[in-house]
């Protein structure tokens, strides 16, 4: 019985040591999450692969910054009455990302993010963890506008192609104009739409092709790091050693600690698992993000969990919503003369 015991007792030390190991080595990994599918990333993509060039690479990284996106969105909304210099010397004082920053020359732009905040963080996960794979979808869904007869170059935009490459920039060097389309019906084909995503007035066009009506003047930021001149997107890139979204000729490497980059990943950084991508977030519901029980927003919707997409999400063959024709926006929007000084310019006209 003596020599029972005693082994019975060593058993059950090396059973603790390795329950103890294996939990410090999970500990030490960041929570896997199954990579979106090729599918699964055009939807993602689709409401923003149609931006110009410098615009999308401003949006990508801005998006591993939800809970800036949020705060950013709310200070653009409290501080409408700040026009050119004064609003971008403003801007410039916070302390958000750069990339963050720079959608406040797109407040249209920025309060759809954190209008459809899920999809959001969705897409900053997917900018961290799956660069290439999100640039090939961006590529892919521009391909696919432009053989509906959907892309073309306008007096609002330049679409021109190098190879298999489409490349978008804006016509005139210092307005941008943000198309607006119905990201569901644009490709041809039409796509699942992504689940609990509703279309932001001004961006949203209820039908199949494009139409130019939101023009910024950028002119007020281009004396700022983060102003509009200063971004680009290189497609032509090493994606497996560098990034492709470029600020000022370098690869930008977003530091955001919302956003895990499990390619990357430090033992000591931490951890936001899809639930709390939203993570610090205060004051009212904002739509389509569900609340936990401690009243904490998930950055997430039902189904979309670590990168998955649970099936029957989407509805096949229909349109988003309805409605919408490039109306005047309820917050954040154009008012004439322009949203905090980001500047509306009428004349665009539908492709």
């Amino acid at each position: 019985m003596k020599y029972f015991r005693q082994f019975l007792a060593v058993l059950v030390s090396w059973c603790l040591f390795g329950v103890q190991a294996n939990f410090a080595q999970t500990m030490s990994q960041p929570p896997q999450a199954a990579e979106q599918s090729a599918e699964q990333l055009q939807q993602l993509v689709a409401p923003i692969a149609l931006y110009p060039d410098a615009l999308v690479a401003q949006i990508l990284p801005a998006a591993t910054y939800p809970e800036q996106i949020v705060e950013a969105a709310k200070w653009m909304e409290e501080h409408k009455g700040l026009q050119g210099d004064q609003l971008a010397k403003e801007v410039d004082a916070q302390p958000w990302d750069p990339s963050v920053k720079a959608l406040t020359q797109f407040p249209a732009v920025l309060a759809n993010m954190k209008q459809n905040l899920a999809w959001t963080s969705e897409l900053g996960d997917v900018y961290m963890n799956q660069q290439q794979d999100a640039a090939q979808a961006i590529q892919t869904m521009r391909q696919r506008a432009k053989q509906a007869g959907n892309l073309n170059s306008t007096p609002q935009e330049k679409v021109k192609s190098e190879g298999q490459t489409i490349i978008i920039e804006p016509a005139q060097p210092d307005i941008v104009y943000v198309p607006a389309y119905d990201p569901w019906l644009v490709y041809g084909a039409p796509l699942g739409v992504f689940p609990g995503w509703y279309p932001y007035p001004g961006l949203f066009l209820d039908g199949p092709g494009i139409d130019f009506g939101l023009g910024f003047g950028i002119g007020f930021f281009a004396g700022f790091g983060w102003g509009w001149h200063h971004w680009d997107c290189d497609w032509h890139h090493d994606w497996h050693h560098h990034g492709w979204v470029v600020h000022d000729r370098h690869s930008y490497i977003s530091h955001s600690t919302t956003i895990v980059n499990r390619n990357n990943f430090r033992s000591g950084r931490t951890n936001f698992n899809r639930g709390d991508s939203s993570r610090g977030f205060s004051g009212r519901h904002e739509p389509g993000v569900s609340r936990g029980p401690s009243g904490m927003q998930s950055g997430a919707f039902g189904g979309y969990t670590h990168g998955g997409i649970a099936s029957g999400n989407a509805s096949r063959g229909q349109s988003s919503f309805g409605g919408y024709h490039g109306g005047g926006f309820g917050g954040g929007g154009y008012h004439g003369g322009g949203f905090g000084g980001g500047g509306f310019h009428g004349g665009g006209g539908r492709r």
